[in-house]
């Protein structure tokens, strides 16, 4: 090549890179909404009756729990021995309690990750581990490989009781997650928001079922497929976490008090972690009391606090926000993200037979190589995800299911299934990079500069 030729070529790959970045930069997320939170509250028609158990059952999700409830101000009993949290609205916080992980940049109520302070809590020997952060969200860890070999999948608790007032004697050391970090052997997943589940749990399996097949030739043309996840038991379709892995949210509940703080109830009887010497409390921990005048336990409330959970409460109104509306549904992502979906009838005043708004399938879709975690749950393999819903967003602080960015372009553009790839984990067997996004990510970014923006001033306006 003469050297004029190549000169010439340096200016033109220049130009069109410059030309890139202007395209891509001239876009931008308008961050977390202000304003007041648009969730939290009960469902506007539910009875007085209702709304009390709604009031009680909050109360519940925001208790503090301690080892056997002995600990000033944490009245519930049961953290550990190992765990991520002491409490379920310390993690659901954001915009308001029943959210997603709080953060430093929110409009409602700016706090720094929780996790960070639990470390040392009550005098506990932990560390903090390097992905926890101050300003990062609040997160799980789960490796995805057995130190010897085989699948592993599960949550490993942050920390552990060690050294606390309330747990004299115990000696159990915190997961050597510096070493899984450099064997790229961890992954993580953030709290998913609660608000509106219980018209998610109320949607009969037929409705899911007809609206996954829906546009058939349309998600066919476009690469999507996707598949409801279901029980191994019965084949009903099961519909919430990251992998759409639980059937009801009394599941839900008892599977993340378990995991999370360490608690062992009714529907997940068995202490984790049960290291002799750290055991304090007979199990269950959480349980029906039989006693006169005693109650449900602390799952039962999780669930109706959750199954009673308005919405959120959109604001889209610009014209911008309303033009996004209608792009967003042009270019397929609406596709996946579903707008509208109905429930069945319903016990409780005014839920049954309601159309509602979560944009989302609640189908498993792969995401490709980029998004891909390693782990299987249910029937969800290593790149497949339940179709995360869209509702709340606009008070959103992290995205994506291990909250890698706070940027609403990068969660979009990580849908290609090229993104940037988990930061510690390596993608798994499969090589195949696409994603069934990517052909809907190619029309996005197809799309005029204000168009794209569009979209994200609609998303936000959710």
């Amino acid at each position: 090549m003469s050297g004029k030729l190549r000169h010439n070529s340096v200016r033109i790959v220049l130009a069109l890179s410059m030309a890139c970045a202007a395209r891509v930069g001239a876009q931008t997320d308008p961050g977390p909404r202000g304003g007041a939170a648009g969730a939290g509250g009960y469902y506007p028609s539910l009875n007085s009756t209702e709304q009390f158990a709604f009031g009680s059952a909050r109360t519940v999700f925001q208790e503090i729990d301690s080892v056997s409830g002995t600990m000033p101000g944490e009245a519930g009993k049961g953290l550990g021995p190992s765990f991520n949290g002491n409490s379920c609205a310390q993690c659901h916080a954001q915009p308001a309690v029943g959210g997603s992980s709080p953060g430093l940049t929110s409009k409602q109520n700016p706090v720094p990750n929780p996790q960070v302070a639990l470390a040392t809590l009550h005098n506990a020997q932990n560390s903090v581990p390097s992905f926890i952060t101050a300003n990062g969200p609040v997160r799980e860890a789960r490796f995805v490989n057995l130190p010897g070999g085989g699948a592993d999948g599960g949550v490993h608790g942050l920390y552990t009781i060690q050294g606390r007032r309330d747990a004299n004697g115990c000696q159990m050391d915190q997961p050597d997650f510096a070493t899984a970090i450099s064997n790229h052997n961890v992954i993580f997943r953030i709290p998913t928001p609660t608000f509106g589940l219980g018209l998610v749990e109320n949607t009969a399996d037929s409705t899911l079922q007809a609206n996954l097949v829906a546009n058939q030739q349309t998600k066919n043309a476009m690469g999507i497929s996707g598949r409801l996840n279901t029980s191994g038991n019965d084949g009903s379709v099961t519909r919430f976490g990251w992998k759409a892995q639980n059937k009801s949210l009394l599941i839900f509940a008892g599977e993340a008090y378990n995991v999370e703080q360490g608690v062992s109830s009714e529907v997940f009887p068995n202490e984790r972690s049960a290291v002799p010497g750290c055991v304090f409390n007979s199990t269950p921990e959480d349980f029906t009391s039989l006693a006169a005048g005693g109650g449900s336990g602390d799952v039962t409330s999780f669930a109706i606090f959750m199954r009673l959970l308005a919405p959120p409460t959109p604001t889209t109104a610009s014209n911008s926000e309303r033009n996004g509306q209608s792009v967003f549904a042009t270019v397929g992502c609406a596709l996946c993200h579903t707008s509208s979906l109905t429930t069945a009838a319903s016990p409780y005043t005014g839920m049954g037979k309601q159309e509602y708004h979560p944009y989302s399938d609640f189908a498993l879709h792969s995401m490709g190589a980029g998004l891909a975690d390693g782990i299987s749950q249910g029937g969800a393999g290593p790149s497949e995800f339940r179709t995360a819903p869209l509702w709340g967003l606009g008070q959103r602080l992290f995205f994506l299911h291990d909250g890698r960015t706070s940027d609403l372009m990068q969660a979009i553009q990580a849908h290609s299934g090229c993104g940037r790839p988990d930061a510690t984990a390596t993608p798994t067997t499969s090589s195949a990079c696409a994603s069934e996004a990517s052909a809907v990510i190619r029309q996005f970014n197809n799309l005029p500069n204000s168009q794209q923006q569009d979209i994200l001033n609609f998303l936000r306006s959710l």
